[in-house]
């Protein structure tokens, strides 16, 4: 790819919709807070860490993906540790041109060390704050429920999300094993935050079929789906997802690396937006991947022929698929547009 595509990419304005706090920890901060917490690391991971923390071409499935999660959470059990994680995800954020992000996270694996669920997300939120003044990145939290918890912890995760929902929280999620845990499991809680008026995003399509999709969007009350990339397997999921005008979350980087697609060969972003769906694109796991939006961009001009004007039209989406509210909402969209407008871009 050519330096003057690479430089017109990086100043494209960007949005990302789908990114986890525990997979975008930078793997130095864990070396500091593993001396500061006074806990030891790994034999041998005394210089870099990314080998623990990040996954490489042999992944083989989601399950192998996950597993480098389990590597930062004992660090992550602090107040101080969830505020600077979440700070230097907006720092990262910011240094691709993101104008928005919504991070997510799970409070329930931060409880280990005394935080409640609630105090996990109000230091969380604190931490996107600091992020904020200092680097104008907007950030927001999504709290996920853990498909492998009970339904009883999970109605925990929807009340503390309640508490916080306008106050720095926009929805609730639900991720983890998804071949493993099928959505209905916890329609109970998604019925309680569908009560709460919480809008809702479902982990789904990724490492299970499109019948995931249907489910999480008539029976939990999906407004959008994070990845979804598997509606390729039934015609009336697409469907349902294009009628809907569900967003789709696509992370083609961790989409390849975790084999939801076999490779860039047969990444359906074009299709689905060919058939009219609203296709946004987001990093996942900065870390974990290895990824941030400018990659994602370049990923896509480079794999799947997007053109600029077709990586401006993505974020435009990803402003419509925000789920910021009125005002706020609309400041965004005036932001793409005229950050684009800048750049020569009339969309």
């Amino acid at each position: 790819m050519n330096e003057q595509l690479l430089e017109q990419i990086k100043e494209l304005p960007k949005i990302d919709l789908h990114v986890h706090l525990d997979g975008s920890v930078k793997p130095d901060t864990i070396i500091e807070l593993a001396k500061e917490q006074g806990k030891p690391l790994p034999e041998g991971a005394e210089g870099d860490l990314t080998p623990w923390m990040q996954i490489d071409e042999t992944c083989t499935s989601l399950v192998e993906y996950l597993s480098k999660f389990r590597f930062v959470l004992p660090f992550m059990q602090t107040a101080e540790s969830l505020e600077r994680i979440a700070e230097e995800v907006v720092e990262q954020a910011a240094a691709s041109g993101c104008l928005y992000i919504e991070v997510r996270f799970a409070p329930l694996l931060h409880t280990l060390e005394g935080l409640s669920a609630g105090e996990a997300i109000l230091h969380t939120i604190a931490g996107l704050q600091k992020g904020e003044q200092m680097f104008g990145v907007k950030a927001r939290v999504i709290v996920i429920c853990m498909r492998h918890d009970s339904v009883e912890r999970n109605l925990e995760v929807i009340e503390a999300a309640r508490e916080y929902y306008g106050k720095g929280v926009v929805a609730v999620d639900l991720a983890g094993d998804e071949a493993g845990f099928p959505p209905a499991l916890h329609q109970e809680a998604f019925e309680l935050a569908s009560r709460y008026e919480l809008p809702i995003t479902i982990h789904a399509g990724e490492a299970g079929g499109a019948a995931n999709v249907r489910e999480s969007i008539t029976r939990l009350g999906a407004s959008r789906i994070g990845h979804g990339v598997r509606i390729t397997e039934d015609p009336s999921v697409i469907e349902l997802v294009r009628t809907t005008r569900t967003p789709l979350e696509m992370c083609p980087v961790s989409n390849i690396q975790t084999k939801a697609v076999p490779g860039w060969e047969d990444y359906p972003i074009r299709s689905f937006l060919d058939e009219g769906i609203l296709v946004t694109v987001n990093t996942d796991n900065m870390t974990v991947s290895g990824t941030t939006m400018n990659l994602e961009f370049e990923m896509l001009a480079e794999h799947c022929g997007f053109t600029l004007e077709e990586l401006a039209q993505l974020t435009v989406n990803s402003a419509e698929a925000a789920f910021l509210q009125g005002e706020e909402k609309e400041e965004l969209k005036a932001a793409v547009h005229s950050a684009l407008q800048k750049l020569g871009y009339t969309l």
